[in-house]
């Protein structure tokens, strides 16, 4: 019986590539010299700390990394869960972006209400932290694909595992 995988991986080597091209624009831009602005990557957490002087420099430095997120890896700032921008040290401020990885249980629910309120003849399951699509026709399985791209579009998906 075909089936397919409904996943949400991290390429952390992208992700790496841009936070460290983010981080040379930062230490490069004249208004940022003597400043403690700068970018953390903490790949065993995958989490991204932002550091700055305030909570205006930290979003400027933001502005600087999502568009070289989305240049390394399309649609990859919308896995970012954003923390809310703490005061350390004084007049210094820090935010945590925490990069989630995998279909979370709510996302899918919500893809597998999808696929079955659409009454294709297929079916859905959770395994883990991807949700496995299966159904007689490889032909019901392409038109589940472009109905979960079609209406999920505020979570990076990615469609693989494909088997006859």
């Amino acid at each position: 019986m075909p089936s397919f995988d409904i996943t949400s991986e991290v390429d952390m080597v992208a992700l790496k590539n841009a936070v460290d091209v983010a981080g040379r624009q930062v230490g490069n831009r004249y208004d940022f010299k003597g400043t403690s602005a700068r970018l953390e990557l903490n790949e065993k957490d995958k989490v991204i700390t932002v550091f700055g002087d305030s909570e205006f420099q930290v979003g400027q430095v933001k502005d600087i990394l999502f568009p070289e997120m989305e240049k390394k890896a399309r649609e990859s700032t919308k896995r970012l869960e954003l923390g809310d921008v703490q005061s350390i040290s004084g007049n210094k401020a820090k935010q945590d972006l925490k990069v989630k990885s995998g279909v979370e249980q709510e996302l899918g629910k919500k893809i597998i209400k999808l696929i079955k309120d659409s009454k294709l003849k297929v079916q859905a399951t959770i395994q883990g932290d991807a949700v496995r699509v299966t159904g007689a026709k490889r032909d019901l399985l392409q038109e589940a694909i472009a109905l979960v791209k079609k209406s999920v579009t505020d979570y990076p998906l990615s469609y693989g595992n494909f088997r006859d």
